[in-house]
């Protein structure tokens, strides 16, 4: 599938920006972290700018981003549309959570509910933007039963090590946060890892033979539908090269893993301006390696279209 930017950073901020939402509601509502003015609006007024850019590019690829507002109106069936609308539902817990911080300094049950409903509507959130790709049974890629876990973990990984660099600044952190941190990071390297060896390994069950109904012997293609390229050759039927593929999961797995993990090491056993700056270089390395994968999650996949232009499998 063709990668565009707008829904790769759609995608890549959205689910950073629910996960850090997610880390801090759960902090607010176990009392993990002091309700701290400056903190407050550093975390959540952070979380909101991620959530909300991300928001406003996914209307970037549209061809009148004007009437994206009708996609909130099949709910019953899309998950495209579930996805817009617990997007927006999510905003009426987290103002709630920011007015209850703000003008109470403390977590009140009134604020521990809260803070709970802010976390039920962000994985739903995050869960809805995956089900988007996996509920297409054309695309194998995106069609089997790593897609979701890896979008709620690289988006609560994201989230985790952003809450670091927000406490880092703010509150400072302690060291079983950014051992968690640490966690979170390699426990998302390994499930990406494990999805890459599906991708690598697997292939539609949709053959050539079986979507024309010869099943008798091997169907091949005489001649191309068009002579020229098309909307589904271009978006549906996009090509790497393996030696760039390679190369851009070096870069995902370099930036959203090794980096992060290094620099919460050092972050670890540093003090002063050197743990706060490992830590925020660790926060923008794994968001970068994150944007990366994502570009690879839609490179990757090949739709079964394809199969009626002479591709081998899908």
């Amino acid at each position: 599938m063709h990668p565009a930017l707008s829904v790769i950073f759609f995608t890549s901020a959205s689910g950073a920006g629910y996960g850090l939402l997610i880390v801090i509601a759960v902090m607010a509502a176990f009392r993990l972290v002091p309700i701290e003015p400056v903190f407050g609006a550093v975390g959540l007024g952070f979380a909101f700018i991620l959530v909300s850019t991300g928001l406003l590019s996914s209307t970037f690829h549209l061809g009148h981003p004007e009437r994206a507002w009708r996609a909130l109106s099949q709910w019953r069936t899309s998950w495209l549309s579930r996805e817009g609308v617990l997007s927006i539902m999510t905003f009426v817990p987290w103002t709630a959570l920011t007015y209850v911080w703000f003008a109470h300094g403390k977590i009140t049950i009134f604020g521990f509910v809260i803070a709970l409903i802010c976390v039920f509507f962000s994985i739903l959130t995050i869960y809805s933007t995956a089900m988007i790709y996996r509920s297409l049974k054309t695309v194998h890629q995106w069609n089997n039963n790593w897609t979701i876990p890896v979008y709620l973990l690289l988006g609560l990984m994201n989230g985790v090590v952003f809450g670091a660099g927000v406490q880092a600044v703010t509150i400072g952190i302690t060291d079983l946060y950014i051992l968690i941190s640490i966690f979170f990071v390699l426990i998302a390297g390994l499930l990406k890892r494990q999805y890459w060896v599906f991708v690598d390994n697997s292939c539609h069950t949709v053959t050539a033979s079986s979507a024309t109904g010869f099943t008798q012997g091997q169907v091949r293609l005489l001649e191309g539908p068009h002579t020229e390229e098309n909307y589904l050759l271009s978006e549906m039927g996009y090509k790497i090269a393996r030696k760039h593929k390679i190369k851009i999961r070096k870069l995902a797995v370099l930036f959203g893993f090794f980096i992060p993990s290094v620099m919460l090491v050092i972050g670890l056993f540093s003090f002063g301006l050197l743990q706060i700056s490992s830590i925020l270089v660790a926060s923008v390395s794994a968001f970068l390696g994150v944007f990366f994968s994502r570009w690879l999650f839609f490179a990757e996949a090949r739709h079964v279209v394809t199969l009626y232009y002479g591709a081998e499998k899908a």
